[in-house]
């Protein structure tokens, strides 16, 4: 029992570093959209999804080898699924991103992005059946709210003309995003790291082959060397950080903090992106603050909303008598984390 007591103090004796972690990943999120922007004047969306995780790809390579467990049994294992996964959370969800974001506002993207873990309770309830108790509904509500307030729905006029065409389709690639979570549950031998990883490699020759197929058909141009070259270092930046390194601290900071806490975190994607906007000298509406902050208290709300009640006992269960011992057998660990977690 003594040998257990420092492990165990490991993981909470960081707490000020799990809360960096986090906070770096929200704001390295945040900044995607803003330094995201510039690209697209110069590359189509579906190349630019391509090329990213063709660059991150490599450091995913580098991690899963390095700190997986037999990563490449596991990735001939379930091919099929970590494909259509990755497909679903890297191509589907950027392309739909960056499409948004290019008709619309870096502000807009960062403040969609915020509603992902609201877009996972309802899909639950859609596809599972788990029917979300009224907090949560409520939160969904607000959330709803905010994003129109922000969309510009009711009435503002000063931003790009196809503005609300392009939230809707930031929107619905959050549904992308959060069917590709939901997939982690059926891979459940796959660490949080393996899982990440495994997707991004396997869906990565779909997504070139895909850029490749609609720049044969004629419908976007293909990369230029002088179109590339001033925004390499973008390239570089948005595939390191935002995209590897942001997943790795987040997911160091949900193992330290919990998935409620870390979630919390979300807050600060939008906040961030409102925050450089201002000091990029773009001066985001009233509006656009007020939604910003009814999805933020919709993000607090749905975290402090209780879960259901545990299921009672069946009654073939027996209850231990006074005199018995009783053994628990721990939860299983699945790549550093317990599976209930």
């Amino acid at each position: 029992m003594k040998s257990a007591r420092p492990a165990a103090s490991g993981l909470s004796a960081s707490p000020l570093a799990a809360t960096v972690a986090m906070l770096f990943a929200a704001i390295s999120w945040g900044s995607l959209f803003l330094v995201g922007k510039p690209v697209l004047s110069r590359l189509d969306p579906i190349w630019f999804t391509a090329l990213r995780y063709l660059l991150a790809g490599v450091g995913m390579v580098v991690l899963v080898a390095l700190f997986g467990q037999k990563p490449w049994a596991k990735l001939r294992t379930h091919w099929a699924l970590l494909t259509g996964y990755g497909v679903l959370g890297y191509g589907f969800f950027g392309v739909l991103v960056l499409e948004g974001l290019k008709l619309s506002l870096p502000s807009h993207g960062a403040v969609l992005m915020a509603t992902l873990p609201l877009t996972t309770i309802l899909l639950r309830w859609l596809l599972d059946g788990h029917r979300p108790g009224l907090p949560m509904l409520g939160a969904a509500a607000l959330a709803m709210g905010g994003v129109v307030l922000v969309s510009g729905v009711l009435g503002r006029g000063d931003g790009p003309p196809h503005m609300l065409l392009g939230d809707a389709l930031t929107l619905l690639g959050t549904i992308g995003w959060a069917l590709y979570t939901r997939g982690a549950a059926k891979l459940p031998d796959l660490s949080p790291l393996e899982y990440t990883g495994l997707t991004a490699i396997a869906a990565l020759p779909w997504q070139l082959l895909f850029a490749a197929a609609v720049t044969a058909a004629g419908w976007i141009a293909a990369p230029q060397w002088q179109d590339l070259a001033p925004i390499a270092p973008h390239l570089i930046y948005i595939a390191a950080v935002p995209t590897v390194a942001a997943v790795i601290a987040f997911n160091f900071g949900v193992r330290r903090l919990g998935a409620s806490h870390g979630t919390l975190f979300l807050n600060g994607v939008p906040v961030s992106a409102l925050l450089m906007s201002v000091a990029l000298g773009q001066h985001p509406a009233m509006q656009e603050w007020l939604g910003a902050a009814l999805v933020i208290a919709a993000l607090t709300l749905s975290t402090r909303s209780p879960g259901k009640a545990p299921a009672p006992a069946t009654p073939a269960a027996k209850t231990p008598a006074p005199h018995e011992t009783v053994k628990v057998r721990a939860p299983a660990v699945v790549g550093g984390r317990c599976p209930a977690a």
